[in-house]
């Protein structure tokens, strides 16, 4: 069941972390693994895409295309959610059940968006 709340909330929470990339880049920066190089450009690119994507799944004409990037999204900043739990630095101190726990997590994400992309 699609509903239009859902929508809502997902968009606004997009937007929000999408934001938040611009104004805390630090906090993100530290998660981004090593072997990723610039990861202020990393950064500033997804947090744009979050911005972007968030705000396009408000339009009816956009909604499937954005589902569908935040799909891809959420596929590319996996190295991201692996790394936080494999290094304590990038952990922010969480317990490894939390860091764990997002693993996963990030499955559930995918089929929220999956739910708009017909």
């Amino acid at each position: 069941m699609n509903l239009l709340w859902h929508l809502y909330l997902m968009a606004f929470l997009y937007i929000l972390a999408g934001i938040n990339h611009f104004r805390k880049p630090g906090m993100y920066f530290k998660i981004i693994p090593p072997q990723f190089k610039n990861p202020k450009l990393i950064n500033n690119l997804s947090g744009g895409a979050e911005i972007l994507l968030g705000a396009l799944l408000l339009l009816p004409a956009t909604k499937t295309f954005a589902a569908w990037g935040i799909i891809a999204l959420l596929i590319a900043v996996f190295p991201a959610n692996i790394y936080m739990f494999q290094n304590k630095k990038a952990s922010f101190g969480l317990p490894n059940w939390i860091l764990f726990v997002r693993l996963p997590l990030q499955f559930v994400l995918i089929f929220w968006a999956y739910q708009y992309t017909c």
